[in-house]
């Protein structure tokens, strides 16, 4: 399994109701977690310019964080920007692998 970092930044339809954010977390949790992304958290973030929060996830692969992402951002209440994430261990393999 592999680590993203999936941004998401409210629609202008998704800021109309604000106060019901937590709901609509869950229920992003839920979208991503059916569409094959485990969530591992949402994060509310503070001073990005198109992005209010993030959620952790993990999935088996690039195109299942994909579709958790896209299936994420056809709701219409928030976009996405996904990252692969690694980790330390990760990040060793890869300088390993320089040349």
């Amino acid at each position: 399994m592999s680590t993203y970092i999936v941004f998401v930044g409210l629609t202008q339809q998704g800021a109309a109701d604000v106060k019901k954010l937590p709901v609509k977390v869950k229920s992003a949790a839920k979208i991503l977690n059916r569409a094959g992304a485990k969530t591992q958290g949402f994060y509310l973030v503070m001073g990005m310019d198109r992005y209010d929060g993030f959620f952790i996830v993990q999935a088996a692969d690039t195109e299942k964080a994909a579709a958790a992402a896209l299936a994420l951002g056809s709701q219409g209440d928030m976009h996405t920007n996904t990252l692969r994430a690694f980790t330390e261990t990760e990040l060793k393999n890869v300088i390993a692998q320089m040349p």
